[in-house]
């Protein structure tokens, strides 16, 4: 049976958490989605740390990540996986309200594979989720590491 692949989705925004899973739903992007809600749970993720130490092995096949975050702040997560060269092949997009230069030029610059700004307008914003969940998680390849090479039941 072919694996699905994770999308970690790193989000405070309960709102834009709801929004984006249905949006993916909805395009029956059958994905797991891994949601955390700041920068120090998504490092843990990645890491296997504290909750996620006993979770599958494997990196996500994207990560969508907000920069405005608790604790960590985005461009310190979006550094830290470029800079690991164990997670540094993981497509990391930037999807953020922030339409601020220097917010697009730190994330490019820190190796971002996408920056996305958040639309405002409701159906935008979905379809634009639709879009990125169609091309990260079915259409472009993920680097090797990032299908689970086992299945939990």
């Amino acid at each position: 049976m072919h694996e699905l692949k994770r999308i970690l989705l790193v989000e405070d925004s309960p709102n834009d958490v709801e929004l984006i899973l249905t949006a993916l739903s909805e395009n029956r992007l059958a994905n797991e989605v891994v949601v955390v809600r700041d920068g120090e749970e998504a490092l843990d993720y990645l890491y296997r740390k504290g909750v996620f130490k006993l979770r599958m092995e494997g990196n996500p096949v994207v990560v969508l990540l907000d920069l405005k975050l608790p604790k960590v702040d985005g461009l310190e997560v979006l550094a830290q996986i470029k800079s690991d060269p164990e997670l540094k092949a993981v497509p990391v997009v930037v999807l953020t309200s922030s339409r601020e230069e220097q917010d697009l030029i730190n994330s490019y610059n820190l190796g971002t594979n996408a920056y996305v700004v958040k639309p405002v307008d409701f159906h935008e914003f979905v379809d634009v989720i639709k879009e990125l969940g169609l091309f990260w998680a079915v259409v472009n390849q993920p680097p090797p590491g990032s299908v689970p090479s086992r299945r939990t039941i």
